[in-house]
């Protein structure tokens, strides 16, 4: 399909401290996408990061409250298009395989397509990072049955439905996590294309902390888990609790068979309490799970509320 210019394509760019990369990202997006709006969101760069965005033709727009979370939340919030390309300002992602990603949603009228990156130069993608990925990426299969082969991508394509029905509560790196998981609870029409990954421009450093960033992604994994999947995440506490206490109540089981007597006082009054925490944690599953059930309809709703793309 060819890309209509009836259709409103808005690329949205992240950016912090990106001067020596901002134009060249730009420019790679204008001739792209020759249509779109090129927005650059800037969050307190302390360098020539607005004015070289400006001078390269984009819309340059600022958000004061620090962390990526808060750009792309501020960015949905006051972006109107009806497609969203976006990428990070550092010139690493293809912009050349845009038109193609945009074409693919508006045919097979997806959600969302996420550039999965692909790296022959080490510095573009370091083994850490890799390691990193693959990690949090299989946790995300485990705790939610599906995912991508790269969660972590900050390219990525959206329809509007998408974006006007996220509710983006992460601050920082994890943004991208609370995005896949978004769209997998939701069971969007969603797809995933290999994009080459480029190193950065001389001059251009690297936000990101591997260990600090990765265990605030690992956090907002497991905080999603509990509340997306509260049922399991309660069954599960509530099971290793009553398996606690059923180990430490054998050796009482067994003396009051032999002897009709409980000389451990303190053990029993303790498997009583790990058994009352079980019951409690299973009732707490159950409840809280029919409360993210009704939730998730209402956000359903509010998704449908909106047409697919290309319709």
């Amino acid at each position: 399909m060819a890309l209509s210019p009836q259709v409103r394509i808005a690329v949205l760019l992240p950016c912090y401290n990106e001067e020596a990369a901002i134009a060249q990202t730009v420019a790679g997006f204008a001739e792209a996408l020759p249509t779109a709006t090129i927005y650059v969101f800037d969050n307190n760069s302390s360098d020539r990061t607005c004015d070289v965005a400006r001078a390269a033709g984009a819309i340059v727009r600022t958000e004061r409250m620090q962390g990526k979370g808060n750009v792309v939340r501020r960015m949905f919030a006051d972006v109107e298009a009806d497609i969203y390309v976006m990428a990070d300002g550092d010139a690493t992602y293809e912009a050349a395989a845009a038109p193609a990603m945009v074409a693919q949603m508006l045919d097979e009228r997806l959600d969302m397509i996420v550039g999965a990156r692909k790296s022959e130069i080490e510095e573009a993608y370091r083994r850490g990072h890799r390691f990193g990925n693959a990690m949090l990426t299989t946790m995300l299969a485990l705790s939610f049955g599906r995912s991508f082969s790269d969660i972590l991508s900050g390219y990525r394509v959206f329809s509007r439905r998408f974006v006007k029905t996220f509710p983006v509560l992460s601050a920082g790196f994890e943004i991208e996590t609370e995005i896949s998981v978004h769209a997998l609870e939701l069971r969007m029409p969603v797809a995933e294309v290999v994009t080459a990954y480029a190193a950065r421009p001389v001059g251009s450093v690297s936000k990101l902390n591997t260990y600090a960033d990765g265990w605030r992604i690992l956090k907002t994994i497991a905080m999603l888990f509990r509340f997306e999947r509260p049922l399991l995440f309660f069954s599960a506490v509530g099971t290793l609790l009553a398996l606690l206490a059923l180990l430490l109540a054998i050796p009482l089981i067994i003396t009051f068979a032999q002897t009709g007597l409980v000389p451990r006082f303190p053990t029993a009054i303790l498997v009583t309490g790990l058994m009352i925490l079980a019951a409690l944690n299973g009732f707490c599953g159950l409840i809280l799970d029919t409360v993210v059930r009704g939730r998730r309809e209402v956000r359903r709703l509010a998704y449908l509320a909106h047409p697919a793309p290309g319709g």
